[in-house]
């Protein structure tokens, strides 16, 4: 352990005291990611996001500290930082610490005071876009190793690389690590902060992330809309079409996936994983805010944490062609274009399950409609490596330390792609994928926020792993 752990609490709170106000300035900036603003240049939210980070980076005490922002031709940029290693920390070892900076859309719903690029401070919330998800990650980081070395404590060669195209699927990173390939080196521990945690009682290790197929589905049957009561009846309504071509991927009345590609045997590893978190956790469904009477597709507790975890699953999230309600006329509407979003087990091939969604849905049309899966994207999920004997004493200890409580694993719904592509890349590197977003934090919706106080403790924490590795 460092040398003083409460000078790693005094410096970590200190310092975050600084770091509130510029996360307010951050979240005020829409600096949506790159799929969702295709002109984000010329509007230079992306760019004052990244100075903003970047400066304040670079205003840090930190032994040998360099901070670079790295912009590859047509790329979102990311910010690279280099730190030569403190104390006993080898500096032929490397630990890379890796977040993001680009947000989600604005999304509707913000109750009144509250909204995506207005920050707002109520007790331990700061609300706003972005903070949770994952503005913190870059000032945890660099405070995390500040208060190592104030504290006397030692960790190896540091790494931080933040992105600015990760809620777009990081198209852009793959690029970046292979041009950043030696200045990156070999880590043989990886520090992700953009993860989540079931309470705020204690630090939480993701273990496992779902991959990702998204594509829209487009459905056209005629040329232009027709008179409802002249055409219906003869001419096939295409949300109809669209029906029927979702049941041939999805159980309507259960969620359940039907295609086999989707499907993986789940570890026994991980399902007694979820049956220990849900033994002392209990049911995480009843956290979210459902409509009077509505309720969770299942009510065992371990069941829901593999549903959101090693189970395919399908979202409409979004759809085109469909007027707004009051502007509704009688017509039978020429096209109908569904977003889908398929989340699929950390395992799964995610090339071999989008192929096989394709040739499901666009086989043989219905009424021979023209019917594309089109716009096609995929990312991998990924599964945990064991963990060294080392780092599961470190972790409990780390947040022993921070937080009174030994420290818990549990799988993760959400896709994280530069993991994946990590653990393909350093298939020998321990990964601590960790995050501060509970239970209704909210991140992509409205109403996001960042727990202050878990993010001051998953600092100290950090500091504690860092050190932990340098003596191991």
């Amino acid at each position: 352990m460092p040398t003083s752990p409460s000078l790693i609490a005094e410096r970590c709170n200190t310092v975050w005291d600084d770091i509130v106000p510029v996360l307010h300035e951050y979240i005020a900036i829409p600096n949506v990611s790159e799929a969702f603003d295709p002109q984000w240049r010329e509007h230079g939210h992306m760019a004052k996001a990244v100075q903003l980070v970047a400066d304040w980076c670079r205003a840090r005490p930190i032994t040998g500290l360099t901070v670079e922002v790295v912009e590859i031709d047509g790329r979102s940029p990311v910010i690279l930082v280099e730190i030569p290693a403190t104390g006993d920390g080898s500096p032929d070892d490397t630990a890379l610490l890796y977040g993001h900076l680009d947000k989600q859309p604005e999304m509707e719903g913000w109750r009144d005071g509250l909204g995506p690029w207005t920050p707002v401070l109520e007790g331990d919330r700061l609300y706003g876009r972005g903070g949770a998800d994952d503005g913190y990650s870059a000032f945890a980081s660099l405070t995390a190793i500040e208060a190592l070395q104030a504290a006397g404590g030692s960790h190896t060669r540091c790494v931080v690389l933040i992105e600015a195209s990760e809620e777009s699927g990081s198209p852009d990173l793959p690029a970046y690590v292979e041009a950043l390939a030696e200045r990156i080196g070999t880590p043989s521990m990886v520090i992700c902060l953009d993860s989540g945690c079931i309470d705020y009682d204690r630090l939480w290790v993701t273990t496992s992330l779902r991959g990702l197929v998204s594509g829209t589905l487009e459905v056209d049957i005629v040329t232009e809309g027709l008179h409802s009561g002249d055409a219906s009846g003869m001419v096939p309504s295409t949300f109809r079409i669209a029906r029927m071509l979702l049941d041939r991927v999805e159980d309507a009345a259960t969620g359940e996936i039907l295609l086999a590609e989707l499907n993986v045997e789940i570890p026994s590893d991980r399902t007694a994983e979820a049956a220990d978190t849900a033994e002392e956790i209990g049911r995480i469904g009843d956290h979210y805010p459902f409509v009077d009477g509505a309720r969770p597709t299942t009510d065992d507790a371990t069941e829901q944490l593999l549903a959101r975890t090693w189970r395919p699953t399908l979202s409409v999230i979004g759809a085109d062609g469909l007027p707004p309600t009051a502007r509704a006329g009688n017509v039978l509407r020429p096209r109908t274009s569904l977003k889908l979003s398929f989340r699929i087990p950390p395992t799964c091939d995610p090339a071999t399950a989008a192929a096989a969604i394709k040739s499901a849905l666009e086989a043989d049309p219905p009424y021979g409609a023209r019917v594309e899966f089109g716009d096609l994207d995929h990312g991998p999920g990924w599964n945990a490596p064991a963990t060294a004997a080392w780092l599961s004493t470190a972790l409990d200890d780390a947040s022993n330390a921070t937080f009174g409580a030994p420290a818990r694993t549990f799988g993760e719904g959400g896709s994280i792609p530069f993991m994946g592509m990590l653990g393909e890349r350093f298939p020998d590197a321990q990964f601590v994928i960790t995050g501060v977003l509970g239970p209704d934090a909210n991140a992509h919706g409205p109403n996001e926020y960042l727990h202050v106080p878990t993010a001051r403790r998953l600092t100290m924490s950090v500091a504690h792993l860092l050190d932990a590795h340098a003596n191991r």
